[in-house]
């Protein structure tokens, strides 16, 4: 079995002098408050814990802790910032209708105020989603930090690593889309690809093969979804000729080498995928779960791509230690960029 190190093992052994600030928008939650401590002492990050101030403080205080020495508070309602994030996103909002009453309003709160902090150079990246939806991390992001150049729409991975105990061939992988895009069209595919490429280069640090997922292999069955991932494949290939990519594949022509290589004879990545692009979000968020759930994996995510600064939506039922390694997937992304590579 390939060893691959985790987000947080890979910022333990490249951990830079100058730490990177990941900024915290639910900082009254014991699971984000016992998750940014550890990422502080473990070294990798300083941390802004966003919320009410004396919710947040009496959070530390029940772990042990207090604000300072890398461990900051910042309450959006009475923070010095917070009139020129309003100003700031005023000017992002007014052609859609908000004033600058609403603008104020909208700077409040948590999730603005984080990834406005992200935006205008006070923290490297933003993490939420333990108490606020998807769908609101994620809107506050876009309207806020924006998308990456290059980047055709927001879209969000799994990273999976094998258990120690796995069987040979196991190795860490990325899935994608398994959380954000219902039903992407071909055009959509290949902006997940491409940016799921340039993730894997970033976190799992392997040169990406990616596999565009079916339930046909190479024509092996006739129907429109089938067409949906060799025409993805198709598009891929004519934007990004430099990478490895194949399909449509069946999962197992994916993983399996002697599989990949008696179903698709001469395939530099059949057999032996590290990204797979799944057709759907059905199809995405099933097979992870299978995968984490029946193989044993560890599963991180979902994480966000196509961002222009690094912006990660927790799991509501995330635990402290999701916490520390989306922390960790933020500041890797940061390091590198957020869009699709070329």
């Amino acid at each position: 079995m390939t060893q691959t190190l985790s987000p947080l093992e890979l910022l333990k052994a490249e951990a830079p002098a100058a730490r990177p600030v990941v900024a915290l928008s639910e900082g009254t939650d014991p699971r984000v408050v016992a998750g940014a401590l550890a990422a502080h002492q473990a070294g990798i990050a300083d941390v802004i814990l966003i919320g009410p101030q004396a919710e947040v403080e009496a959070a530390l205080q029940a772990e042990g802790a207090s604000a300072g020495n890398g461990v900051a508070v910042h309450d959006p309602v009475s923070s010095e910032l917070t009139a020129s994030f309003a100003a700031e996103y005023y000017e992002l909002r007014k052609n859609k209708g908000v004033d600058q009453a609403k603008a104020r309003e909208a700077a409040e709160t948590p999730l603005v105020y984080a990834a406005m902090l992200v935006r205008l150079g006070h923290a490297t990246g933003t993490v939420g989603g333990a108490v606020h939806t998807t769908g609101d991390v994620v809107r506050s992001a876009i309207q806020v930090i924006g998308m990456a150049p290059g980047a055709g729409m927001v879209s969000s991975f799994f990273l999976m690593y094998p258990p120690e105990n796995a069987p040979e061939g196991a190795r860490a992988m990325l899935y994608s889309d398994c959380g954000l895009v219902i039903d992407p069209n071909p055009a959509e595919m290949v902006s997940i690809a491409a940016a799921s490429a340039q993730s894997a280069r970033a976190l799992l640090r392997v040169e990406p093969k990616l596999a565009f997922l079916s339930f046909s292999t190479k024509g092996s069955a006739k129907h429109p979804a089938v067409d949906k991932a060799a025409e993805a494949l198709s598009l891929f290939h004519d934007a990004y000729p430099d990478l490895q990519a194949d399909g449509e594949l069946q999962f197992d022509a994916a993983f399996v080498p002697s599989v990949g290589e008696r179903k698709s004879p001469g395939s530099s990545v059949a057999g032996q995928a590290n990204v797979m692009i799944f057709p759907n979000l059905d199809a995405g968020n099933i097979g992870y779960k299978i995968t984490q759930r029946l193989g044993g994996y560890s599963a991180i995510g979902p994480v966000l791509q196509g961002l222009a600064k690094p912006a990660n939506d927790l799991s509501r039922g995330c635990s402290a230690e999701d916490v520390t390694q989306i922390i960790a997937v933020t500041i890797l992304q940061a390091s590198g960029t957020n869009g699709p590579s070329s």
